[in-house]
């Protein structure tokens, strides 16, 4: 498989870009409209046609490129079931599985973050991959204070779901504020200060106690996106 992690330094977004080597379709996740020319430019130098681009859910910090990679290159543009957003080619939900070529991605609903999102599982037999979109991040998880946030959700998606997942399981994230790019499973159950908790109600308390920003672009992000990235 042909893998590149792709970072925009204006939103500390990483998108994720999977190819299989064998009939050259690729999936991107979480695409930023900034990159897309960027974007274009590495498919054509990897000889990768791009046949779906994911948002594993409703950004509020950056412009999403789905609507025009899909102008650009025909993919397939997909959100979760819960997503506002009606410009989509198709909606997925909990169990599904995305599939370019030889690569096979499991959904996995785990709101919390907001109710629309969602993560991906790549079994894999070199290692396994989770993209964790903004539900769990290296050291951190994502807030829970806005666009349908909870906190209750996001403990029953970490604990229940994603951290079954193997130790081994390769994490990679949404965003990274510190420059980290990957984690595992095992490196967050050991180390990520907000997965250090007794129980549900000790992590809603912990949840709401953070006293964070509203992100700088929400107001212009958050209906672009609903419109798959068009700013009017």
């Amino acid at each position: 498989m042909i893998f590149r992690q792709l970072f925009d330094p204006e939103s500390s977004t990483y998108s994720y870009l999977l190819g299989d080597e064998e009939t050259r379709q690729a999936i991107l996740i979480d695409s930023v409209l900034g990159s897309t020319e960027q974007t274009l430019l590495l498919l054509e130098q990897l000889d990768l046609r791009l046949s779906v681009a994911l948002d594993t859910h409703t950004h509020a910090d950056h412009i999403t490129g789905l609507g025009a990679l899909r102008d650009r290159t025909g993919c397939t543009t997909m959100m979760g079931e819960q997503a506002v957003a009606s410009c989509l080619t198709a909606n997925f939900k909990d169990g599904d599985q995305i599939t370019a070529g030889n690569i096979k991605l499991e959904v996995i609903y785990s709101p919390g973050h907001t109710d629309d999102s969602y993560s991906f599982y790549l079994p894999n037999e070199t290692g396994s991959m989770l993209f964790s979109g903004d539900t769990l991040l290296i050291r951190g998880t994502g807030r829970t204070d806005f666009q349908n946030g909870d906190a209750e959700q996001q403990y029953n998606s970490l604990f229940n779901r994603l951290l079954k997942l193997p130790d081994s399981c390769s994490v990679y994230p949404g965003h990274d504020y510190k420059g980290w790019t990957m984690s595992t499973i095992g490196e967050e159950k050991r180390y990520n200060p907000r997965l250090q908790i007794a129980n549900q109600g000790e992590y809603v308390d912990l949840m709401d106690s953070l006293d964070l920003p509203s992100p700088k672009l929400m107001d212009v992000a958050v209906p672009a996106n609903q419109a798959c990235g068009d700013p009017q």
